[in-house]
C-alpha cells in the first residue's frame, strides 16, 4: 500500500456491469500494449524530441515515457503528497485540517481542493466547464462507511509543494515541450490528481480545449498537451482512457459516441497502462476520461501543461480555472516566471543535471532564485493560469 495517509473502505464492483467493465479493461489494455506509442524518452542530435516519438504521439494522442524519474525523485514527491493529504481541511466545509491547524489552501483566493462523492461522476451531463462533459458516467454504489465526499484534486500544486515545483522544471520535459510547442511556449495549469482506492469519482469523457474549436488555424496542437506524471502507476481500473487519433477530429461529439457505444464504455478508448516514473504527453484534444475507481490501487498523477505562445496572446479566455481575462504579454509573462523558479529548485536539488534554459526569460536567470522567501509569492499563482 503506498505511504499516504489514505481512507480504507471495504471494495466494491460495478455491480450489474461488473462483467462487462472487466472485459472491457482487459480488452482496452491489449489495444494500449498495440498501439507502439511508449518507451524510453529520447532526442535527436539538435536535442529536440526523436521523430519517431512525435510521430507515435501525432498519430496516437498521447505517448508513455517510460522509467523517466527516478525512486529518488518518486520519494520526493510521496512524501509532499502525503503532507499534502495531511495537511488538507478535514473535510468540505472545513477550514482547519485533522490536527486543527489552518488547511492547505486556507490563506489562498483560489478554490484549489476539489472533491467528489465517492465513487460518483459529478460533471457529466452539467454545464460545468463550458459544459464538455456531455454525458453521465455509471456511477457505483458507495460501500459502506465510505465518507460523504473525498478529496480528489489539488489545483495550484506548485505552491503546495516544492518536489512539484522541481518537477515542473524537469530539462527533459521542458525540451519536449519546446520541440512540440516552440521555444516561446507558455504555461497552462498544474495540478494533482488522487484517486483514492475504493472511492476515486468519475471524469466524463471530454475534450480539454474550448476556445479555438472554430478558428480557421485550428491544428492538432492548437489546445495545448498535459504531462502527467505517475507516482505509482496506473491500470485499466484506476488510470486515464484515451480515444486514438481523436485529437485530429476537431470538436467530437461524445453524447453521438456513447449512444453509438451503448454504454459509457468506449470501444475505441484504451487505458493509459503505466509503471512509478512514467510520465505521459497526452494532447488536450483528445477524447479523454477516467472511471470511478473500484480497484484496490491508489492513483497520483501530477498534471502540468503547456500550450504554444501564439494559442494564448492576446485571447480573451478563462471562466473555467479562473476568471475570464485577456492575456496580453504582462500576464504571460508573469505567469511564466514559475517556469524559472522551478527550473532553479530542481538545479539545487539534482545539481549533476544540466538545467534547462528557458529562452523568453535567457540572461535573466539569477532573478529568479528558488528561496524560502520567494515561495510566499507564489499564492494564488495559478489565478494567472493560461486556460483556453
Amino acid at each position: 500500500m503506498a505511504n499516504l495517509p489514505l481512507i480504507k473502505v471495504p471494495i466494491v464492483d460495478y455491480g450489474r456491469d461488473q462483467a462487462a467493465m472487466e472485459r472491457y479493461r482487459r480488452e482496452g489494455e491489449e489495444r494500449a500494449l498495440r498501439l507502439g506509442n511508449r518507451g524510453p524518452l529520447r532526442f535527436d542530435r539538435d536535442g529536440k524530441l526523436d521523430p519517431a516519438i512525435l510521430d507515435a504521439y501525432s498519430r496516437c494522442g498521447f505517448y508513455i515515457f517510460e522509467r523517466l524519474l527516478r525512486e529518488e525523485e518518486l520519494e520526493d514527491i510521496e512524501r509532499d503528497v502525503a503532507e499534502i493529504l495531511a495537511r488538507a481541511p478535514v473535510n468540505k466545509q472545513a477550514k482547519v485540517d485533522s490536527q486543527g491547524r489552518p488547511a492547505l489552501g486556507a490563506d489562498c483566493k483560489a478554490q484549489n481542493i476539489s472533491w467528489v462523492r465517492p465513487l460518483s461522476d459529478p460533471f457529466g451531463g452539467t454545464g460545468f466547464a463550458n459544459g464538455r462533459h456531455p454525458v453521465k458516467m455509471i456511477e457505483p454504489t458507495p460501500p459502506i462507511g465510505a465518507p460523504e465526499y473525498v478529496l480528489q484534486l489539488v489545483l495550484g500544486s506548485l505552491q503546495f509543494s516544492d518536489a512539484c515545483l522541481r518537477l515542473y522544471g524537469h530539462p527533459q520535459l521542458l525540451a519536449v515541450a519546446e520541440t512540440i510547442n516552440g521555444e516561446d511556449f507558455t504555461p497552462f495549469n498544474e495540478a494533482v490528481w488522487i484517486k483514492q482506492p475504493g472511492l476515486g469519482g468519475s471524469v466524463a469523457w471530454h475534450q480539454d480545449g474550448w476556445t479555438h474549436w472554430d478558428s480557421p488555424d485550428l491544428d492538432e496542437g492548437t489546445h495545448g498537451f498535459n504531462f502527467m506524471a505517475q507516482l505509482y502507476g496506473c491500470n485499466a481500473a484506476n488510470g486515464l482512457w484515451v480515444v486514438p487519433g481523436s485529437h485530429r477530429r476537431r470538436k467530437v461529439d461524445i453524447k453521438a459516441m456513447v449512444e453509438a457505444a451503448g454504454s459509457d464504455r468506449l470501444p475505441d478508448a484504451v487505458p493509459l497502462i503505466c509503471a512509478p516514473g512514467d510520465v505521459v504527453i497526452c494532447n488536450r484534444q483528445a477524447v479523454h476520461g477516467s472511471f470511478a475507481n473500484t480497484s484496490e490501487d491508489v492513483r497520483v498523477t501530477l498534471n502540468f501543461g503547456f500550450h504554444r505562445r501564439k494559442s494564448v496572446l492576446g485571447v480573451v479566455s478563462g471562466g473555467v480555472h479562473n476568471p475570464v481575462a485577456v492575456y496580453d504579454e504582462d500576464r504571460i509573462r508573469e505567469r511564466s516566471r514559475v517556469i524559472m523558479y522551478a527550473i532553479d529548485a530542481r538545479q539545487q536539488r539534482f545539481p549533476n543535471e544540466k538545467p534547462y534554459r528557458y529562452k523568453p526569460f535567457a540572461g535573466l536567470e539569477d532573478r529568479y532564485c528558488w528561496t524560502p522567501e520567494v515561495k510566499p509569492g507564489l499564492r494564488d499563482y495559478n489565478l494567472l493560469d493560461l486556460g483556453i
